[in-house]
């Protein structure tokens, strides 16, 4: 019988949706906390373990105590066995990660299934590069590795697969972290940390993300310039991460937090580096369009970077006051796969799902898929 290793981070993207872009350090944690983040891997977690139910008499699961793996195993109908670990509940650390890692080791699993982001997989990586299998399902807010399923229940049905003999063949995926320091003062500094082992499937496991390609800056002033020509008054518009939408607010003469979420109305800048709570306080009771540009190598435009734009604010918005914008080489990337939506909310990852007009130029469009 076939062993699966299931380790939680608890507290992974508790920084997302109030404006921290990450949670790396017990200070980010305390002040995630403060704004009133609340945990919500081990949600995303249980839609993994939902994959795999049906199949839950034909392989042993080990799991960690308490809320990292243990708890939510329980609540999803499995009977874990616990991986003997000192762990303080609500205060796990990464070398609680790492010593529940080299646990997994010893018990010799077949397959990792984690929860958490870049700063997990780092974590595990240093432990276990190249050894047991992996795949991440994603709960944290920068997860630019390529060892993380598309999405949390993405990362289940891999597993199923992996567990029943359906995939067999692995591949190696990087294992890449940013400075979170450098992230919040709006500089990306991106290390490769090594590698693991995943299951190799193109459809349900994410690519490693890329930068923009060289001379794109007349491509991304066109798409900005279309933008503002289009924009409609008394409308406030929520412009998303990325270069291709700061763009925007550079020929607007605004400025620009380039790696969280802004917000105009009548070509004025009325909000800055938002976070969940204060995106939904601004739109209340108003018209509201959502800016989003593709992450380049990937192809998310919810999910990835901008958890601000949580699946509530979503709704109130609506699908047909989303705008996406990206230069052409950006689809051509991402080759003939669909654009990739990860809202954290099932029902509105299928309400989203459908055909978009891509913005590539002025007055240039291209039809895409997004599921």
């Amino acid at each position: 019988m076939k062993k699966l290793g299931f380790i939680l981070n608890p507290i992974a993207g508790m920084g997302g949706k109030v404006g921290l872009k990450g949670s790396d350090g017990l200070e980010i944690l305390k002040e995630a906390i403060k704004r009133g983040a609340i945990p919500e891997s081990a949600n995303k977690a249980k839609q993994a373990l939902a994959q795999l139910r049906s199949i839950k008499d034909n392989f042993e699961l080990w799991t960690a105590p308490h809320d990292m793996g243990e708890t939510a195993a329980l609540e999803m109908g499995f009977s874990p066995k616990i991986i003997p670990l000192s762990i303080e509940a609500g205060r796990t650390t990464p070398l609680d990660t790492m010593n529940a890692v080299k646990k997994m080791l010893e018990m010799k699993v077949d397959l990792l299934l984690f929860a958490g982001g870049d700063g997990t997989a780092r974590n595990i990586c240093k432990v276990n590069e190249d050894v047991i299998p992996v795949i991440g399902i994603p709960a944290g807010v920068k997860i630019h590795s390529a060892v993380y399923a598309t999405n949390p229940a993405n990362a289940g049905e891999s597993a199923r697969k992996f567990l029943t003999g359906n995939i067999t063949k692995t591949t190696l995926g990087e294992v890449m972290d940013i400075d979170e320091e450098a992230f919040r003062s709006n500089r990306v500094t991106a290390k490769l940390y090594g590698y693991m082992r995943v299951p190799h499937d193109n459809q349900l496991i994410q690519t490693l993300k890329s930068s923009r390609a060289e001379g794109e800056e007349n491509i991304v002033q066109n798409i900005a310039s279309f933008i503002i020509q289009k924009m409609e008054r008394d409308t406030i518009y929520l412009i998303g991460p990325g270069t291709t939408t700061a763009a925007i607010l550079d020929a607007l003469e605004l400025p620009c937090t380039l790696l969280g979420i802004d917000a105009v109305c009548n070509r004025k800048l009325i909000g800055t580096d938002l976070t969940e709570k204060e995106i939904l306080t601004l739109i209340d009771g108003k018209r509201a369009k959502i800016i989003v540009t593709i992450i380049g190598g990937q192809g998310y435009i919810f999910g990835r970077g901008n958890p601000q734009l949580s699946a509530q604010i979503i709704k109130k918005v609506k699908k047909e006051n989303i705008m996406i914008v990206a230069p052409q080489s950006k689809l051509t990337g991402i080759g003939m796969r669909s654009l990739l939506i990860d809202s954290g909310e099932s029902t509105v990852n299928e309400y989203l799902a459908g055909y978009y007009r891509v913005i590539v130029g002025f007055e240039r469009f291209i039809m895409r898929k997004a599921q």
